[in-house]
């Protein structure tokens, strides 16, 4: 079977008996540097039939190639990852999320910059279908977080044509453009969830997804207040070396359950977080620029009110709204990491699973403050 949109002459529909599958697979390119699982007609009509038949219909077109991601195609490359059939709506959801125009998928494979689209599934279906939200979140060792980013992935390389060296171009890149998905731990996490916080139902299932850096781990094991925690978190905010501090735009913060506890139990919402690791993060223009030694070559980058002064604070992100906030990891272990994004380039998208809008009526537009909602 072909995963891909080309033509049916250029890809045999068919292979010799005796063929090493996962070989040939290799030599057809339609890996992403591990073996895959060859996607039987068996495997493959079960996972359409996840996805509710119609293998012709076409979901949406991947750039920077453009390509038709029609069901029948996505099941294959599905099947490929290793996801199982129950994974297929949430591998959907996150396709559909990260070809809205606000993402720009087109950049985000193109770049230079090492971004890789982060996945974080909220709702009951992180249950339903066996998702790691606890111990070792962001590694290895979960069939369902592993294989659904994995499956994003070879839509990316086989749909999308974002092959290194080729139409991507990130100079270094990072692990998680094998697979970059989490579920947030809503049973350990004090705070409503993400996605209730952004106007959903507790009971609708979500997907975010954001142009994101590797997690950039946050230790501290002493504070017993919320102010002390953050201050380490906005330490690892503070730096000009990431995008955010160059580029603007979102960035994502996981606090693990042990911080989200101490926090919590002082009173603290998500808002009172969001709004303390902004107003106390950032940097001055003077070192984002390098006092401007090299021309003025930022300015184009960060929003028009940021003052142009030597002094002046250049926040991380540019408004509390724009820091992505979730609770996710073990029960034991005093660390939580920050996610720079890619910067202005790109929007965050968060949007149901089954494709229903939001109910609250501050998320009921179509973006609200750089969030875009489908």
């Amino acid at each position: 079977m072909n995963p891909t949109t080309t033509d049916s002459q250029d890809v045999p529909e068919s292979v010799s008996t005796g063929t090493d599958l996962i070989e040939w697979y290799y030599t057809q390119g339609f890996s992403d540097g591990l073996p895959v699982v060859p996607p039987t007609v068996e495997k493959v009509s079960a996972m359409l039939d996840a996805l509710g038949g119609g293998p012709a219909s076409v979901e949406c077109r991947v750039p920077p190639r453009w390509g038709n991601l029609t069901r029948e195609v996505l099941a294959i490359n599905a099947v490929m990852a290793g996801c199982l059939p129950k994974y297929a709506t949430v591998v959907r959801a996150a396709i559909l999320a990260l070809c809205a125009p606000h993402f720009n998928l087109n950049g985000v494979q193109a770049t230079t910059h090492m971004c890789a689209p982060l996945l974080v599934v909220n709702g009951p279906i992180r249950k339903q279908i066996g998702m790691n939200a606890g111990g070792n979140v962001f590694g290895s060792g979960n069939r369902a977080n592993a294989t659904i980013g994995r499956a994003i992935r070879l839509i990316l390389l086989n749909v999308g044509g974002g092959w290194p060296g080729k139409l991507d171009k990130a100079t270094l890149g990072h692990p998680g453009k094998y697979t970059y998905c989490i579920a947030e731990n809503e049973e350990e996490s004090p705070l409503a969830p993400y996605h209730v916080e952004q106007g959903y139902q507790a009971d609708t299932s979500t997907v975010f997804l954001l142009a994101a850096e590797p997690p950039h781990s946050v230790t501290n094991h002493v504070a017993d207040d919320p102010e002390g925690i953050l201050d380490s978190i906005c330490s690892a905010m503070s730096t000009f070396a990431h995008n955010n501090a160059v580029s603007a735009g979102h960035c994502a913060v996981v606090l693990g359950p042990e911080h989200a506890r101490t926090i919590a139990k002082r009173g603290w919402k998500r808002q009172d977080i969001r709004y303390y690791l902004w107003h106390n993060s950032g940097n001055r223009w003077r070192d984002v620029t390098f006092g401007d030694r090299y021309g003025k070559v930022y300015n184009r980058s960060l929003p028009v009110w940021y003052k142009r002064e030597p002094d002046a604070r250049i926040p991380a992100v540019p408004y509390p709204e724009n820091i992505h906030l979730f609770v996710a990891g073990g029960e034991a272990g005093r660390f939580s990491a920050f996610i720079p994004g890619w910067g202005r380039m790109s929007s965050p998208v968060l949007r149901s699973i089954d494709g229903g809008a939001p109910q609250a009526s501050s998320a009921s537009a179509r973006c609200v403050d750089g969030t875009c909602y489908l």
